[in-house]
């Protein structure tokens, strides 16, 4: 029996999180990849908490015309913002069980150009 889209994803995802983890020192960057929008959060596994987010949605990123490559990059340039002002420079990058290209790729490009080391 053939694994759907979603299932094949979440079995990486999990592989992933096998061995990816966040701390306050280092904390995971988790994107999340949808049809219109891309989210990414600074997460600490330890406390279990969410240090700062941001997504194509936000209000002060303009992706109006901008494609989704495009808002992509500029969310990556946005959680490297947040994440400079918390004190973070150092993360680890967790692509949510989706290819290292396309947008994840351009998001992880972003983070770097703001800033972050992963």
């Amino acid at each position: 029996m053939a694994l759907s889209k979603n299932d094949r994803r979440d079995r990486i995802r999990f592989r992933i999180r096998k061995i990816v983890s966040g701390s306050e020192q280092k904390p995971r960057l988790a994107v999340f990849r949808s049809n219109k929008e891309i989210y990414a959060q600074l997460i600490d596994d330890v406390s279990g908490k969410t240090i700062t987010a941001a997504s194509s949605r936000d209000k002060d990123i303009d992706v109006s015309k901008a494609s989704k490559v495009e808002a992509a990059k500029l969310v990556g340039k946005a959680i490297a913002e947040k994440a400079v002002k918390a004190g973070v420079d150092t993360i680890s990058f967790d692509r949510g069980g989706y290819l290292y290209h396309g947008r994840i790729k351009s998001l992880a490009e972003g983070a770097r150009e703001g800033g972050l080391k992963f």
